[in-house]
């Protein structure tokens, strides 16, 4: 028999009358996760997504891959089912789990009864099952208290399910079920990991990037098409928005005073992005921003460049150290791509010595050098529109 995967619910347990829409949402996301890798059944029960292969052609493996970045799955285990009787329960057992009891220094049996019409209860089959697989394994010691390896069995409705220790899931909420957000992606550490974290709230991404050819290269640009796509293996499918910011810079260059570059920069990426954002769906803007980092994420700078638009602005890692940051992007996959040596816009015509605590009115005074409106309608004109799927090779 084939194994199969239940996938546990996290949060989703506590949704109360909503609950069915983010089961919905979440058994719709791992329909869609599965397709590529054969035909699935899957269905959820008693707080389980049951992910069940229909034939011996699917790609397990790649399945169970792809159900670890699967937003709203808390823990996840491969598992195989058997007849609800305690023979069936011990041979299952054995023959799917022995070659790890085998190795192991010492184990226990945790079960789990959902189905209260089995003659036995958890405490009960536990005991039974321990103390066959204890004449079994001879050489294997019982400790109930710090096992070397832990056999689970859960009683549930249709079948006995075995399975060994459970894999943590990506946590969260289903994708789509937290509205989308805006995230403006540089090429950075920093940008990938925020719309990682707000993904993780079941947000769908609209990503917008500024690119400043010919001061950043095509490379430059490839590399943030390649985060994209790392990114949608935890986040979904996605639209990254290619903003052509040359012409802006070179006229805050030509016009304002060098300590208002960064500033100014950034009051334009907010403005545009915010546009696109709305003409997409998106109800708030995602920054990769931490407070203190750099002269322009201030408590000042960021109250001066937030002023510009009318909707949220998200900062996931606001409160992080550089380490945490980067300890989330190893995780996700983004790291090795986002530290390759190819300079984004914001390092172009960098101050030497930028404004920390900007005043709004010196500000508005610099950009009024500035026709602010013409420039920003000619780069969201001129966007290039790149749609990126989990499924593209990365």
């Amino acid at each position: 028999m084939n194994e199969i995967f239940l996938l546990k619910l996290g949060e989703i347990v506590l949704k109360g009358q909503n609950r069915r829409t983010f089961e919905d949402k979440l058994r719709q996301n791992v329909r869609r996760r599965m397709a590529r890798f054969g035909n699935f059944k899957v269905y959820i029960m008693q707080s389980t997504v049951y992910v069940e292969p229909q034939d011996d052609a699917c790609d397990l493996d790649g399945a169970w891959d792809a159900c670890g970045v699967i937003f709203g799955v808390s823990s996840m285990c491969r598992c195989r089912a058997c007849e609800k009787n305690l023979d069936a329960i011990f041979e299952t057992v054995v023959s799917y789990l022995g070659d790890e009891l085998s190795v192991s220094r010492s184990f226990k049996v945790e079960s789990k009864r959902s189905d209260k019409q089995f003659p036995l209860n958890s405490i009960q089959i536990s005991q039974q099952i321990g103390g066959r697989l204890a004449e079994a394994f001879a050489h294997v010691a019982v400790d109930v208290h710090n096992p070397d390896y832990i056999v689970n069995i859960e009683v549930r409705d249709h079948a006995a399910y075995i399975h060994g220790p459970a894999t943590p899931g990506a946590g969260g909420l289903p994708t789509g079920t937290g509205g989308r957000a805006a995230v403006l992606l540089s090429g950075g550490i920093d940008s990938p990991v925020a719309g990682y974290m707000i993904a993780k709230r079941g947000v769908e991404l609209e990503c917008i990037h500024f690119f400043s050819y010919p001061y950043t290269s095509e490379l430059a640009k490839q590399k943030v098409i390649d985060l994209a796509r790392i990114m949608t293996h935890y986040c979904g499918r996605m639209t990254l928005d290619i903003v052509g910011f040359t012409e802006i810079q070179e006229a805050i260059r030509d016009n304002c005073k060098e300590e208002y570059f960064t500033i100014i920069m950034r009051r334009f990426m907010m403005r545009i992005a915010e546009r696109i954002g709305l003409d997409h769906g998106a109800k708030c803007l995602v920054t990769g921003e931490n407070l203190g980092q750099v002269a322009s994420q201030t408590m000042d700078a960021m109250a001066v460049t937030g002023a510009v638009v009318n909707v949220p602005i998200f900062h996931p890692l606001i409160g992080m150290d550089k380490e945490e940051i980067v300890t989330i992007a190893r995780k996700i996959g983004t790291m090795e791509t986002s530290i390759l040596p190819y300079e984004d816009c914001c390092t172009v015509f960098t101050p030497k010595h930028p404004k920390t605590k900007p005043v709004l009115a010196l500000v508005e005074a610099e950009e009024v050098k500035l026709d602010v409106e013409a420039l920003i309608a000619r780069a969201i004109e001129n966007t290039e529109k790149v749609a990126i799927r989990f499924d593209d090779d990365v």
